[in-house]
């Protein structure tokens, strides 16, 4: 099967990789470019631990091609800190305990960044929807709304 070359915004960088026209993102992320913070769930969509976004909008990368993202821009968790300085949700999560096992980890702050990114000062609800296909079987989910809702709060405070 002949390989596909593609180009893209990976994380704030331009990234060519040589991918099999029915590789998943997924597997490309963790295979091909050791960017193991995406994790493998279930596969089909339904869990949120693939979650990454593509043109700041969360995807499964389970369900998606890596040769659908040539010419797009993506960014999984390992893009959101600025060097050894975490992203606010990633510090936040980290502060409110939202964190335990850590498997949904990436993908719940990937879905609360594109709606932080969208609507800078959510409802619960609001935050409870954007990672409603995000699931955790440790936290219980409130910690993680606490966070997010933490980081909402500070930015608010900031302007």
């Amino acid at each position: 099967m002949k390989k596909c070359h593609i180009t893209f915004q990976l994380n704030g960088r331009t990234c060519e990789v040589l991918v099999d026209p029915n590789q998943t993102l997924l597997s490309m992320l963790r295979e091909d470019l050791s960017l193991t913070g995406t994790k493998y769930g279930c596969g089909e969509g339904d869990c949120g631990a693939c979650t990454v976004l593509l043109d700041d909008e969360p995807v499964n990368s389970c369900l998606i091609l890596a040769a659908q993202v040539d010419g797009h821009k993506l960014t999984t968790i390992e893009g959101l800190a600025d060097g050894d300085k975490l992203h606010p949700l990633q510090t936040s999560f980290i502060d409110k305990g939202a964190i335990q096992c850590g498997f949904c980890t990436p993908g719940m702050i990937l879905s609360a960044k594109a709606l932080l990114d969208e609507e800078p000062n959510p409802c619960e609800l609001d935050i409870r929807t954007a990672i409603s296909g995000n699931l955790c079987r440790c936290t219980g989910y409130q910690k993680i709304v606490e966070a997010v809702k933490a980081v909402a709060d500070d930015c608010q405070g900031e302007n």
